[in-house]
């Protein structure tokens, strides 16, 4: 037993000696300017999957039918170029001071402002007499705070500003919502009839005009894809899957960039490492390692992979998905924990014994990530990421490369290989 601890331990450790620079250099890469955020400006997506082919190569990864690449289409929408707002004169900076929605289709153009209190907009009288006085403006939603409210005001506001968001037959010509919140943002497959914006609330005062240009790109069918390798391992009757995806959300015109350094530079990073340790130390397992595209708009990669597969996912022993990786200060969480329990308790058991990880936190079910598709076909599987240490940078301008500690992905690294092992 005591012999067998200590091959499981010292192996990866022997392996990996050099391979945190590897990672770090992955990332950086991923993360760079000319990445384009790994979106759907100027074809970031695909310059990464070029990327991560060509890493796949020099690894010596298997090919499906001589290619890396599963490709598939998607409809998704995309901002090129132009992104400027105005208030009151002042140009705010994208990314940094506002956020446009992410269905939001183009508009050009000096408006006029209608602003809208919560009061105003609980009070159905007013509403309706400010919404007739909003055609052809902008619609300015103050900033309140949720605890001045009851359960049923906030069910109502935050309905109403949902309303503003798709609503085909909403007066105004664009939205403008003010917050005091950090800005967060997403991709979309749509492209609504109106424009919005989140604004960080920097103290305007009366807002009495908005300048907005900004060009929006719909495509029905973007060309996009998944990377694929595997190696053959000794028993082929089962097999284990890493996956991770490698988009993000892109750019948000010609200046704010959206590096996506921990979400998900950095489960790539993961990804390709353990790669290079099964190229070196012969997989127990046929092992397949899965990089997928889109799966910020919806995990469109993994559903159109699990809907045309490249083998056969019945004789799947385990799988894992490498999204955020890129701290751990507090251990990482296990989603699917509770539910693949004896595999749980051998993460934590071989965890305990190696002291690899502060913590193993375990939830339940999550369709947040690509495992989703291959839990729904009861696919053994663990979704896990880092905890604990970020600088609170997630769907900004601010996931950058530079700021990205991989504060345990070492031990981290160590105690999947581990766990495969034990398997």
């Amino acid at each position: 037993m005591f012999k067998r601890l200590f091959i499981l331990v010292l192996i990866p450790f022997i392996s990996f000696s050099q391979d945190i620079e590897y990672a770090k250099e992955v990332v950086k890469t991923l993360c760079s300017d000319e990445f384009k955020g790994r979106g759907y400006v100027g074809n970031g997506d695909k310059i990464a999957a070029n990327f991560i082919s060509k890493e796949f190569e020099k690894i010596g990864l298997q090919k499906f039918e001589n290619l890396y690449f599963q490709k598939y289409t998607t409809p998704v929408n995309s901002f090129p170029s132009n992104m400027d707002l105005s208030i009151n004169g002042t140009k705010l900076i994208a990314g940094k001071d506002f956020l446009i929605g992410a269905s939001s289709p183009s508009l050009k153009g000096s408006f006029e402002v209608v602003s809208f209190s919560p009061k105003e907009i609980l009070n159905k009288k007013t509403l309706i007499k400010k919404l007739k006085n909003s055609i052809g403006k902008v619609i300015v939603i103050n900033t309140y705070n949720k605890t001045d409210f009851s359960a049923e005001e906030n069910k109502k506001l935050k309905s109403f500003s949902n309303l503003l968001r798709k609503a085909k037959d909403n007066p105004a010509v664009a939205t403008i919502f003010l917050t005091k919140d950090k800005l967060t943002w997403t991709g979309s497959t749509t492209q609504s009839t109106k424009v919005n914006f989140t604004v960080t609330d920097l103290d305007f005062g009366d807002i009495e005009n908005v300048e907005i240009n900004v060009t929006s790109k719909f495509f029905k069918k973007y060309k996009s894809q998944n990377i694929i390798g595997f190696l053959e391992g000794k028993n082929t009757d089962s097999s284990i899957v890493f996956v991770a995806h490698y988009d993000h959300l892109g750019m948000m015109g010609t200046d704010a960039i959206f590096p996506g350094a921990n979400d998900n530079a950095s489960g790539v990073a993961m990804l390709l490492s353990i790669a290079k340790y099964y190229k070196a130390n012969k997989p127990k397992y046929n092992t397949y390692f899965i990089a997928f595209g889109s799966e910020e708009i919806g995990l469109v990669g993994a559903k159109y992979f699990i809907e045309n597969t490249l083998f056969d996912i019945k004789k799947i022993k385990f799988l894992i998905n490498f999204d955020i990786t890129g701290t751990g200060d507090d251990g990482i969480q296990v989603v699917n924990g509770s539910i693949y329990k004896k595999e749980f308790e051998l993460l934590k058991s071989i965890n305990k014994e190696n002291d690899y990880m502060k913590e193993i936190k375990t939830r339940g079910a999550a369709c947040n990530s690509d495992h989703c598709v291959f839990d729904e076909r009861d696919v053994p599987c663990f979704f896990i990421y880092t905890l604990g240490g970020t600088t609170g940078a997630y769907h900004d301008i601010y996931d950058k490369a530079e700021t990205l500690p991989l504060t345990d992905f070492e031990d981290y690294y160590r105690l999947i290989v581990a766990f495969i092992r034990a398997l």
